[in-house]
């Protein structure tokens, strides 16, 4: 591996005698591993590595063709590289467990840690995942489809547009947009992007992104700073900076020896030859305790782009929906509705209120007169009814249907059924009287030749 020469040149001088170590490093296979979905009772091997500082995270001896894993595509587990899940084992150490937490992603795409933070504080918070790239937006808004969880939101705004909540979160991650030089092995295009100015220019867009989001932690809130690079102005002087320029107080974490995690004075700095894993810098924060946050008297008791759902629509979900009593319900101006906790509404209203708009927890579906369509993401929630009809299918009928082709039932189904592959729901079908239609969103389909 050729590494740019300022790179290098920086890195023996910071590395010392580890130097060769992490040479050696970059030149061997990047470790593969995933984390399991706790939401989804997925088939989960007993023999993999675990992953020491995340208990659902394990390593694969190889990487696998992804994409032609049905339980990839029903949420069952998300691929993310080890060393970045040390966000959870952050959040489990500083954020109380057992209560409501109001949670910001800041710069979430393309979504593991987003669905990392959900399952750390499980579903009785309130999850916000942004992300300013609207490419890098969709990606977000497919793998928390996948992930299932009815208490996230998300939003496409930079980060200047949270101006209005400000003292809101009791948690805001920042994963910010970095060099990426802890990304060489496993992305060599990540090298010829990298220069010494682009570290500069990173360094100054973390600081604008950093300097908003300190102003939305509530009193005794924790800000965690991530970077997937080991510089030290991105890292160690940004993190001093944003101590220094908004009184936030470092939060100091518990680390295992065997973990192999080098602990700086701001942070904690993940190297390839240390551990079973990528570059990766994480830095944590506390607000000084203070006045705590007091929801605002709304103006507008309605969310943007929304309307609830009238009574007679939510009993029409019942044969849909497993307990619509604990949901509230809404629907946009393009008839599709959405569910999120029925305890979280006053928060949805004020999030929408103060943003604009965004993106509620699990679509539902919408009706077509007096027929009701189920969406995708209705299908890969933890929301259908168990009453609902399911056709449970082999890998190679899976697969198919996840290419978005004609499928063979037998028994065919009657009307709407959902396809699932090892208990795992995969999406709709509905079956009339002489076929089967597949209602696989187009997008999702797989475009790669399935292997018999």
């Amino acid at each position: 591996m050729s590494l740019p020469t300022a790179f290098a040149e920086r890195m023996e001088a910071q590395l010392r005698e580890e130097w060769p170590a992490f040479l050696n490093a970059l030149a061997s296979p990047a470790p593969v591993s995933i984390r399991f979905n706790p939401l989804k009772k997925a088939n989960q091997p007993e023999n993999f590595d675990k992953v020491k500082w995340e208990s659902t995270g394990v390593y694969l001896p190889e990487r696998p063709i992804f994409t032609l894993d049905p339980a990839f595509h029903a949420g069952a587990y998300y691929v993310q590289e080890a060393s970045s899940m040390f966000v959870g084992e952050a959040v489990r150490q500083l954020v109380p467990s057992g209560r409501f937490i109001r949670a910001l992603d800041l710069c979430a795409a393309p979504g593991g840690k987003s669905t990392l933070l959900q399952s750390v504080l499980g579903a009785n918070s309130l999850l916000l995942a942004n992300e300013v790239i609207r490419p890098r937006y969709q990606i977000l808004r497919e793998n928390l489809t996948r992930w299932g969880a009815a208490n996230t939101y998300s939003s496409n705004l930079d980060s200047s547009a949270f101006g209005q909540l400000k003292g809101y979160f009791n948690l805001v991650l920042v994963d910010a947009p970095c060099s990426g030089e802890g990304l060489f092995r496993k992305d060599p295009a990540a090298i010829g992007e990298w220069s010494p100015d682009n570290v500069q220019l990173c360094a100054g867009r973390q600081k604008r992104i950093l300097a908003d989001a300190a102003a939305l932690l509530e009193p005794g809130g924790v800000l965690l700073y991530c970077t997937c690079t080991y510089n030290q102005k991105e890292n160690e002087e940004n993190a001093a900076w944003i101590a220094g320029q908004f009184g936030l107080e470092p939060a100091r974490l518990a680390l295992q020896p065997d973990w192999n995690i080098l602990e700086r004075e701001w942070g904690y700095q993940f190297y390839p030859h240390r551990v079973r894993g990528e570059g990766f810098y994480l830095s944590a924060f506390r607000r000084p305790e203070g006045t705590a946050f007091q929801m605002p008297r709304l103006k507008h008791k309605s969310l943007p782009g929304f309307a609830p759902l009238t009574r007679k629509a939510v009993d029409d979900l019942e044969p849909w929906i497993q307990d619509t009593g604990s949901l509230a319900f809404f629907v946009n101006d393009k008839g599709l509705i959405s569910a999120i906790p029925k305890e979280q509404e006053e928060e949805a209203v004020f999030l929408g209120n103060a943003l604009g708009r965004i993106h509620l927890g699990t679509e539902i579906g919408s009706f077509k007169n007096k027929d009701f369509v189920p969406a995708h993401a209705l299908a890969l929630s933890t929301l259908p009814a168990k009453s609902l009809q399911k056709m449970e299918v082999d890998r190679q009928t899976a697969l198919l249907f996840l290419k978005r082709e004609n499928i063979n039932l037998t028994p065919p189904p009657t009307g709407w059924a959902l396809i699932s592959y090892q208990g795992l729901n995969l999406g709709w079908v509905k079956g009339l009287a002489n076929r089967v239609n597949n209602y696989l969103p187009k997008e999702w389909r797989i475009r790669m030749r399935i292997e018999s």
